[in-house]
């Protein structure tokens, strides 16, 4: 597979098969992480469990209404938050979970967030 890269305003996605033992890249404004193929596919599922769980409680709630959805599982904890149309996403790695040691921290703020989880999701990423 060739090296993709996708990226818009205030987030990035970057992704080489080739490369080992990092083959991914994230980030947003101001920051960036690499992330090993397993990584990149453990993020990829928490984030479509998360956009589903927001599309699923979307239209229940009001305009105004506020939620917060969380999740953690392996070394990742991430957490959406805004409104029914608006959402910002952010991430912790690190933990038990991860094996590394590494750990980072990151966020995409509303509308990046959704454009990047949109990037995640599509399927000739991986």
């Amino acid at each position: 597979m060739a090296p993709i890269q996708r990226q818009g305003p205030g987030w990035r996605l970057a992704l080489d098969p080739s490369r080992s033992p990092y083959q991914a890249l994230i980030g947003g404004d101001g920051w960036a992480i690499e992330l090993t193929g397993e990584e990149l596919a453990q993020l990829r599922q928490l984030c479509g469990r998360l956009g589903a769980e927001h599309q699923a409680l979307a239209d229940q709630l009001m305009a105004e209404e506020q939620l917060e959805l969380c999740l953690e599982q392996g070394g990742w904890w991430l957490e959406l938050s805004g409104d029914r149309r608006h959402w910002a996403l952010r991430f912790v790695l690190g933990g038990p979970g991860l094996g590394s040691g590494r750990g980072a921290e990151g966020h995409w703020p509303a509308p990046a967030s959704g454009a990047f989880v949109q990037a995640l999701l599509q399927g000739d990423c991986f």
